[in-house]
């Protein structure tokens, strides 16, 4: 019953700032670098400037905002080489977990799968980067949540919360990406509904991670 009421409880002032802040840092409305003013978040959201100083300080803490010596508050800067990392790791692990995954992905799965890629194809002639993003990690999902092993299972979804802390929406960087990641969804789709082994699975899985790496990394070293 308390549960139940605590469930039913409105989130406080402070949540509401915290996770407005925080979606407009991850849409990218507020960018990398971008002075996080806190009357003037306070005055937009309609509350006072104490719940929004302790939602700037938990994003602090998670590290999406640092502080700086007589500027405040700043939305932080990408870490490139956390964003390295993580895609390199991310890449093995969904590939693994994607082919462990395949033998249990029925035809309702390979379905539901082949419309968020549809509605993917369709986000490219008018591209929004985060909606896209948000459609590639539902698509993914259903390809890597069958699998039967928890802890690469969890491996994944960590991976997944660290691109999202990391604001990466790859796809703003090289939108060109985009294209070639949804025919190389397809062509996954038709590993998994033809029985293909898990090796050609789970190359084709990391493989198709690693590329959107590798389109990033030639675009900012370019």
């Amino acid at each position: 019953m308390a549960e139940t009421a605590a469930a039913a409880r409105p989130a406080s002032k402070s949540e509401q700032a915290y996770a407005a802040v925080k979606a407009r840092i991850v849409d990218g409305t507020y960018s990398p670098g971008y002075r996080l003013v806190l009357a003037k978040i306070a005055e937009d959201l309609g509350v006072s400037v104490v719940p929004v100083r302790e939602a700037i300080r938990r994003l602090e803490a998670e590290g999406l905002v640092t502080f700086e010596r007589n500027i405040g508050a700043t939305v932080a800067g990408i870490d490139p080489t956390e964003y390295l990392y993580t895609m390199q790791t991310l890449s093995i692990i969904e590939g693994a977990a994607t082919a462990l995954s395949a033998p249990l992905v029925g035809a309702a799965d390979i379905a539901r799968a082949r419309a968020v890629n549809a509605e993917m194809r369709n986000c490219l002639e008018h591209f929004d980067p985060v909606r896209f993003t948000a459609l590639n990690q539902d698509f993914h999902s259903i390809l890597f949540e069958h699998c039967p092993n928890p802890h690469i299972l969890d491996l994944v979804h960590r991976g997944w919360n660290r691109l999202a802390a990391l604001r990466s929406s790859t796809f703003r960087f090289v939108p060109g990406r985009a294209h070639q990641s949804v025919d190389e969804h397809e062509a996954l789709l038709g590993l998994i509904e033809t029985g293909a082994g898990a090796d050609a699975i789970e190359k084709a899985a990391r493989l198709h991670r690693s590329a959107t790496l590798d389109a990033y990394l030639a675009q900012s070293h370019s």
